[in-house]
């Protein structure tokens, strides 16, 4: 599936006779800029969508009684959730037109864009809307961290771990799926390395410490008999039953992550590389590895 690009338009609302109604916000010089490319970008937006599309859009959108919807800023690689904010018409037009995550600030009554300040942008590849058309998701990559706190996301607080009783708040302990917590694991476990060993060293670290061991779990073996990746053939092969083939994904994927974090290559490095192929059929993109080389 090809990953959605928005034109690079403005939204404002027009009116027949194509003068240029606001929605919200004021005139003062600090948004003077931001209202200008707005009104300028008015026809432009017509020539694009056209202005019955883009009204239909917004009106769609059950904005509460102070005109505002939750926006939530999501990893396109990760999934990760990054952080929430209030949008309104013209925070969500923006962020349309500029491709950059864009919320409405209540406490100054004007939009502000992630990163307009830290340079930590949330790159915007899709917009989704949930089923009853009351909440948004920004499906975006964040150019750096998104948290204030100089945390990647802004939920890093366990309530287990508040329940337990442990009040200091990880900036580092993220709300992980499982494929990431895998990684997170095999990251400390690297990290641990360079600390005296005592007593006999997890898997995870033998492999890490012998390459030649982990590149033997991983790769088809022609002698010494069948290994991961072979294994996980055979159970289509031999039509294994699905939890079997399940089970050796699962090997194959942890020795896998083990080479990466040998390598310091991180598993959204590999799934920014899948997304850019979105677009591209495997022949091509074979053929540019060809001319790469």
């Amino acid at each position: 599936m090809a990953v959605a690009h928005f034109p690079c338009i403005q939204f404002t609302r027009v009116t027949p006779k194509g003068s240029c109604v606001f929605s919200v916000g004021n005139y003062s010089r600090s948004n003077y800029k931001r209202r200008y490319l707005v009104l300028a970008s008015a026809t432009k937006l017509e020539e694009n969508f056209g202005q019955s599309k883009v009204e239909t859009l917004l009106n769609s959108i059950k904005w509460n009684e102070k005109g505002l919807a939750v926006a939530i800023a999501q990893n396109v690689d990760t999934g990760a959730i990054l952080m929430q904010g209030f949008v309104n018409r013209d925070a969500l037009a923006t962020t349309i037109s500029s491709r950059k995550a864009t919320f409405y600030s209540r406490s100054r009554s004007t939009l502000w864009t992630k990163g307009e300040t830290s340079n930590n942008f949330v790159n915007v590849h899709d917009i989704f809307l949930d089923c009853d058309r009351d909440s948004i998701i920004y499906l975006g990559k964040p150019d750096g961290p998104t948290c204030h706190t100089g945390a990647e996301t802004c939920y890093f607080t366990s309530v287990t771990d508040i329940l337990n009783d442990q009040q200091q708040a990880e900036e580092n302990k993220l709300a992980l799926t499982t494929l990431y917590s895998l990684e997170s694991t095999i990251s400390q476990r690297k990290a641990e390395l360079a600390a005296p060993q005592n007593g006999k060293p997890s898997w995870t670290k033998r492999l890490l410490l012998d390459q030649n061991l982990l590149c033997s779990k991983i790769r088809l073996m022609r002698y010494s008999g069948r290994e991961e990746a072979d294994e996980l053939c055979r159970t289509l092969e031999e039509n294994e039953d699905k939890s079997r083939t399940a089970s050796e994904m699962g090997d194959v994927l942890y020795h896998a992550l083990v080479l990466l974090a040998l390598k310091d290559v991180k598993t959204e490095d590999v799934l920014a590389v899948l997304r850019h192929r979105f677009s591209q059929s495997g022949i091509e993109e074979k053929k540019s590895r060809k001319s790469h080389s």
